[in-house]
């Protein structure tokens, strides 16, 4: 039996109402789920990419349909204000669904391979991408119908099946999904799995092809290793650490509004939220006034919701109280009510404290003071995350200098994050930040292999270089190895030419078939 019926969420984090129960996936159903998965991917990828389009835009027909219902929902599961819901969860979604239907043709043609017509005679080569097969997708709460489908999307239209588990704190969001699929695809081929980690453990177990998580490091580990034995593939997308740059020449006004979005949109639960910021002395406390009073006029459930859940409010409030026995000032906020933290602004001077270098996850934003440019970017890559950054700055080419040193996946230059919305730019990150890829074509990387394709017209009995080699072959090798080494002579090229041409028509009359 799946214990998973006890560990759905039953009141909003938002207001403490009862939200409607869910059946959990019992872990015996998790095999013929897969079954139907792999047995309905093969008459998928068999359609035309014409077919798949247009199911995933009727799709996207019926999530703005259901757009209001969606964004009441999301706001009662994670907490987050209704709007946040609509602009960052809702409208992106559709927005993803636009670009990779506009692209996927493109992007999934076969790209033609140039030969040397002379070593490989009446030849034609191209590489093709192959789907994976079934996808297991498995994501978390933060952002639970966008995140979701920056994976779901591509991978069915690239003309494989899923399997999405969503969260336990966000299910019924995650159900939804599964209705909007309902009747435009296949049966089995887009399946939801209901559960906690024992039903995530068996999905990673079961006979899937690739493995997209999202999630904490400590679960991408166990991810990874799992899928590691069975040599399956996984795309891990973890946490993040992510530094916002003030330089002395900063537009301290957009700085300050902007890194205040950066840090506490969605309370400060998104992985590529600003945890950090490194700001030039010579403007320190200007920019903190500027940063200080944007804050004061943040409204709790308005502006900034609760914490998600009683575990990563209980982070939150240790990464804060060990900053601040350890000395860091606290500039505004620090106060709570349930699982509402206020946005809370730092002073920190010690960078070996938790609220440096952990994932806090919540509205939590140390400020350290730095002397230089330099110093700024050797703090911000003193970390083993590396997801996003930003620089804020009015000389470009100053900022595209220092982003170059930046230890990121993404850099951002008077703004940030927010190009994890942009469904043609590439999401990424080093580190302990993981491996994972999610939009443009480069997703493709993990939802589609190469295959090599050959096909051979020459009608000769055999190749050059095929068996018996026979007394030529061997003068003819060792002289196409002299005119193609660098260091060869005029004349050792010379002496080779004359070597091959001598024995190339010896070693082509031994290619014909013997006279009857």
């Amino acid at each position: 039996m799946n214990d998973s019926a006890n560990v759905f969420s039953e009141t909003s984090p938002r207001n403490g109402s009862p939200l409607p129960p869910v059946r959990g996936t019992e872990l015996v159903e998790i095999a013929t789920i897969i079954t139907l998965a792999h047995q309905a991917q093969s008459l998928w990828a068999e359609r035309s990419i014409e077919a798949r389009i247009e199911a995933l835009t009727s799709f996207k027909g019926r999530l703005l349909d259901r757009g209001t219902e969606l964004g009441k929902l999301i706001s009662l599961e994670t907490g987050k204000p209704e709007v946040e819901a609509l602009l960052a969860e809702v409208l992106a979604s559709a927005e993803v669904v636009d670009a990779w239907c506009k692209h996927i043709s493109g992007w999934l043609e076969d790209e033609m391979v140039a030969l040397d017509a002379t070593s490989y005679p009446k030849k034609e080569a191209w590489i093709t991408r192959v789907p994976r097969g079934v996808v297991a997708v498995i994501m978390p709460w933060n952002y639970p119908l966008a995140l979701p489908l920056r994976t779901i999307v591509p991978a069915l239209l690239a003309g494989n099946s899923v399997v999405f588990k969503p969260s336990e704190v966000t299910p019924r969001t995650g159900a939804i999904l599964g209705e909007l699929f309902q009747g435009l695809l296949p049966d089995g081929l887009f399946a939801v799995v209901q559960g906690g980690r024992e039903v995530g453990t068996a999905l990673v177990a079961a006979p899937v092809d690739l493995v997209a998580f999202t999630g904490s490091v400590a679960s991408g580990r166990k991810v990874a290793a799992a899928c590691a034995e069975r040599f399956v593939p996984c795309s891990l997308e973890l946490g993040g650490k992510d530094a916002a740059i003030v330089r002395h020449d900063a537009d301290l006004d957009r700085a300050a509004s902007g890194i205040a979005w950066g840090a506490f949109t969605n309370a400060g639960q998104n992985c590529a939220s600003i945890e950090r910021v490194y700001v030039h002395e010579s403007v320190a406390a200007l920019f903190l006034k500027k940063l200080v009073a944007t804050v004061q006029t943040l409204r709790a459930r308005d502006d900034v919701g609760p914490l998600t859940t009683q575990a990563q409010f209980n982070t939150v409030q240790r990464h804060f109280s060990e900053a601040v026995a350890g000395g860091a000032e606290v500039l505004v906020g620090g106060t709570s009510d349930g699982l509402y933290f206020t946005p809370t602004v730092l002073r920190v001077t010690d960078d070996s404290c938790a609220i440096v270098t952990e994932e806090s996850f919540g509205p939590l934003l140390p400020v350290m003071i730095v002397a230089s440019d330099d110093e700024a970017i050797s703090r911000a890559n003193a970390s083993r995350f590396g997801l996003t950054g930003s620089i804020w700055t009015k000389d470009e080419r100053a900022a595209e200098r220092m982003a170059a040193k930046l230890r990121t996946g993404v850099i951002t230059i008077n703004n940030h994050s927010f190009s994890g919305a942009i469904p043609l730019l590439p999401w990424t990150g080093v580190g302990e930040s993981g491996t994972g890829i999610t939009n443009s074509h480069h997703a493709l990387d993990h939802l589609t292999r190469p295959r090599a394709m050959l096909v051979d017209r020459n009608k000769a009995p055999r190749e050059l270089w095929w068996m018996p080699y026979g007394a030529a072959l061997e003068p003819i090798a060792r002289s196409l190895l002299e005119l193609k080494r660098p260091g060869s002579s005029l004349g050792a090229k010379l002496q080779a030419l004359f070597v091959l041409l001598t024995h190339l028509p010896k070693r082509w009359r031994g290619l014909l078939p013997p006279k009857s």
